[in-house]
């Protein structure tokens, strides 16, 4: 045929056409089906219809391609080959299950029907055969129950209020009481309400039906819960959903008979040891949907014990043959069984990182199989945080939804205001910070709250950026809420809570949640131990972090983290007895008056960076110079600026003067980073001296120390010579009188596409560069990471964006620059240090790119580091595979 396109590939006994590599074109089932046929798992027989043929028909408008019809038609002689049954057959008749099967697990989002090929005239030759009345009219009501929801849109419930009135008509409670009379009655009941409901009669041909299950199918792969659900879990690139048509096999057969979910380990310990459930005389949907109790999986061993060691057999050579934990679909027909379905089975973050070690230790895969393929960087974060101890909250204490912004658990009476966060931290009392946002005013009631709660702000917000830096869970961009600070309370529109009431923060899905609950406290099992001592073995960028107190600093290093990237100065000028110096220097009418003011800072500054130096000590440490516009440290509010002017010894008005003098349009683009070093070098100058001198006080006691001065928001290399010539005269001048000598380097964040662009000017003159990809994604989009929270739902929801950039690395566009930066500035300076120190260090894909893309390092909040860890692994490992693949592809045919 001359345009023939193949569409279906069969599984079975005695032929099979795909294998576990296709998953893109047989989706995870299909591919999982053909790979156990092949290795003499029992599976029932049957095809799978590809993922491009589902893609041609949705784009044709449920127009299947030419050929899928007689492949199908083929499809099902190979069933009835393989089984010795025929569908629609009245003698031997043969009933198929249609299920979806995308290359990437979507549980229960898209569609399933079982017993289709049944009619009148086959349930009637199924009792001939088998004499089992009750189980024919069983599969038969099930049919209609599952191809009318399904098909035809007649929703389930429509049939559950039939059988339950069916069941209180005769006395009964269970399903299973129902005689083969009774099911004969409720069979005739769903085809009236099909009838009724779609104005047709219930359709008899099997190949009608197959057909209509089929599409229903297709469709479900663009149904509102498959979409949403790809949204959540960030699945991209795939095409549709491959159709798995399939023997039956029956389960509702009698008590030699049954259906059940296993794991070849449990998913939440890691134990190993089969763990799951079973239902006898039932099918699959029983098991699922929880229409009956299902039995421990323990029981079956004790009710039959020959099924329940074959069951163990194959599901142990399933877990050695995938190299990895399985969760299985099984049916018992009639005492034979029958693996439906094989997947790697979801986990825990403690199960995940158990099973890599012992799987390992029992010698079915290598250390490098275990880091790239069996732990996932989410499952390291799951460990690193606080959780609650008991499941779901109930849905009715939940007060809303906001962005999982920092992971955790956190647990506190409600206060709206910084400095009551801060008086209930030296008292010891949790609290929970509640803002309608935040700003670097409010970090000392962030540094004492449990958790922040905000109505406003991204992923990437100040609330979130600095709760992820400091490990507090937080919830940002609660729009489910409406603060009010004058009433000190803030409500959902049905539950008003007020200041010191209990709420608890899920940090890892978003949930904001009524009372008080109980919480544990992160503990490191042994095998995280050896698992992670595994990875840093392999890693060949190195992890650092974002980190400007010393207690930051030493979670992070036992964390692994192999020095600072980012130290933002500007953090600790809001400590107790500091920010009002730095108010007097910004009101200062002279230099010699912002000196003087810069002075009394010296002194903190420089026992700061002697803390952060000391618990780093020999690593590197890049600090960089003050970045904020100065607005952002002066009052904004009539009362607290009349308070405020009396501390600092001015009139209210001259203080409000300087408040409306330095309001920038858009501050994000005004009077900050090197700009401000440019205007005031003095400020510069301070910061420098307390850096050396700090540096210094540490090399005399004998202590490596290595600083990195960073200068923020350079977009010339003149702005950066400006500033790093007052750096290097200030760092000469005081390591000449102190007879010391000091490896210190200056460098500069690259956060302006025309600094990524005119990179290799830049690397003429300096010795590091560090993306600052918070900013860099702002100038690149022309988006206000804050404000953008308002639309960017709406443009990944459309598929305007595949993910907020502000979380994972924008590779097409931002990472051009960070590339084009890269290759520039070692073009004219092969010893450039080049790293990331924006939030995208801590994303696992973003580490795979800053790796792909040679940097030396990326930098993370401290909770962050085991995670950029694991990743940059991986990136190691699976860069190293690809590698080896191609390795064995043939070369390209040159032709002349």
């Amino acid at each position: 045929m001359a345009n023939f396109e193949k569409f279906v590939y069969r599984f079975g006994k005695f032929s099979t056409d795909g294998n576990r590599e296709m998953k893109h074109l047989l989706g995870g089932k299909g591919a999982n089906l053909a790979e156990m046929s092949t290795i003499g798992i029992p599976v029932p027989p049957g095809f799978t219809i590809s993922t491009e043929a589902c893609k041609k028909t949705i784009d044709n408008r449920m127009e299947w391609p030419e050929n899928l019809i007689d492949q199908v038609r083929e499809g099902v002689k190979h069933i009835e080959t393989e089984m010795g049954l025929k569908l629609g057959n009245e003698e031997d008749p043969l009933l198929i299950s249609v299920r979806s099967g995308a290359a990437v697990s979507m549980p229960g989002m898209m569609d399933t029907i079982l017993n289709l090929g049944i009619n009148d005239e086959v349930v009637e030759a199924i009792i001939r055969k088998t004499g089992n009345e009750r189980f024919a009219y069983d599969s038969y009501r099930r049919f209609i129950d599952m191809f009318g929801d399904v098909v035809m849109g007649v929703t389930h419930d429509h049939f559950e209020e039939a059988i339950e009135k069916l069941k209180k008509e005769v006395g009964v409670k269970e399903d299973l009481e129902l005689t083969a009379s009774h099911l004969r009655e409720l069979t005739d009941r769903y085809k009236a309400i099909y009838r009724k409901i779609t104005g047709h009669m219930f359709p008899d041909d099997p190949m009608e039906q197959l057909r209509f299950a089929i599409n229903a199918v297709f469709n479900s792969w663009n149904s509102a819960r498959a979409i949403k659900y790809r949204q959540i879990s960030n699945i991209h690139g795939l095409i549709g959903t491959a159709v798995n048509v399939q023997a039956m096999v029956f389960g509702n057969m009698g008590e030699k008979s049954g259906t059940g979910v296993c794991f070849t380990r449990n998913p939440a310990t890691g134990e190993s040891k089969l763990y799951g459930e079973f239902l006898l005389n039932a099918q699959g949907e029983d098991v699922v949907a929880g229409i009956r109790t299902p039995n421990p999986i323990a029981e079956l061993e004790e009710r039959n014990p020959e099924i329940y060691k074959e069951l163990v057999s194959y599901t142990g050579s399933l877990e050695s043959h995938y190299k990895n934990m399985q969760d299985i679909e099984f049916t018992i027909q009639d005492g034979n069984l029958f693996i439906l379905q094989t997947r790697n089975g979801k986990r825990t973050g403690a199960a995940a990182v158990k099973i890599a070690v012992d799987l390992v230790e029992e010698k079915i895969l290598s250390k490098d199989e275990a880091i790239r393929d069996l732990v996932d960087p989410e499952h390291i974060e799951q460990l690193l945080h606080p959780q609650f101890k008991d499941g779901e909250q109930a849905e009715n204490t939940i007060l809303g939804s906001g962005l999982p912004a920092s992971p955790g658990a956190a647990v506190g009476k409600v206060v709206f205001d910084s400095k009551k966060a801060e008086e209930a931290g030296k008292d010891n009392e949790p609290v929970i910070l509640v803002r309608i946002e935040t700003s670097p005013e409010d970090v000392g009631g962030m540094s004492s709250a449990e958790g922040i709660l905000t109505s406003r702000g991204g992923m990437t917000s100040h609330a979130a950026v600095v709760a992820r830096g400091w490990g507090k869970p937080c919830v940002a961009g609660c729009s489910d809420i409406v603060i009010n600070y004058k009433t000190r309370s803030f409500t959902n529109g049905e539950v008003t809570v007020k200041e010191g009431d209990w709420i608890s923060l899920n940090g890892n899905t978003g949930k904001v949640i009524l009372g008080k609950k109980e919480l544990s406290k992160p503990e490191f099992s042994e095998e995280y131990q050896t698992f992670m001592d595994w990875v840093t073995d392999i890693e060949l960028m190195k992890v650092r972090t974002n980190a400007e107190t010393p207690e930051d600093a030493q979670v992070a290093r036992s964390y692994g983290a192999k020095g600072i990237g980012l130290a933002r100065t500007e953090h600790m000028f809001f400590k107790p007895g500091r920010v009002n110096f730095m108010r007097k220097m910004i009101i200062a009418e002279s230099k010699e008056e912002r000196v003087a003011a810069l002075s009394n800072l010296l002194p903190f500054q420089k026992q700061d960076f002697a803390e952060i130096f000391e618990a780093m000590e020999g690593l590197p440490v890049t600090i960089r110079l003050l970045d904020p516009p100065l607005h952002e440290f002066l009052p904004q509010e009539k009362e607290e600026i009349g308070k405020v002017a009396g501390e600092l010894g001015v009139t209210p008005d001259k203080l409000l003067q300087k408040v409306n003098q330095l309001k920038e349009f858009n501050p994000m683009l005004g009077h900050r980073g090197c700009r401000l070093g440019i205007t005031y070098p003095e400020i510069t100058e301070m910061q420098t001296r307390a850096i050396i001198e700090a540096a210094i006080e540490l090399v005399e006691q004998g202590k490596e120390v290595f600083p990195e001065i960073m200068i923020p928001l350079v977009g010339s290399v003149e702005e950066f010579v400006n500033q790093r010539e007052v750096v290097d005269r200030v760092a000469q001048e005081i390591l000449a009188d102190a007879g010391v000598e000091l490896d210190y380097k200056v460098g500069t964040m690259i956060e302006i596409p025309r600094a990524a662009i005119l990179a290799d000017q830049i690397a003429e003159k300096a010795d590091f560069f560090s993306f600052g990809t918070n900013d860099l994604t702002q100038l690149t989009y022309g988006f206000s990471r804050d404000d953008a929270a308002k639309f960017l739902p709406d443009y990944i929801e459309r598929g305007i964006l595949k993910q907020d950039p502000f979380q994972v690395l924008d590779e097409e566009g931002v990472g051009q620059f960070v590339q084009a930066g890269t290759r520039l500035g070692r073009m004219v300076n092969s010893t450039l240090k080049v790293g990331i120190c924006g939030e995208h260090g801590g994303d696992p894909s973003s580490v795979h790119f800053a790796y792909n893309t040679g940097l030396d390092y990326v930098s993370c909040s401290p909770f962050r580091v085991p995670v950029a860890h694991l990743a940059s692994a991986q990136a190691v490992l699976r860069k190293n595979k690809e590698e080896d693949e191609n390795s064995d592809k043939p070369m390209p045919t040159v032709r002349a």
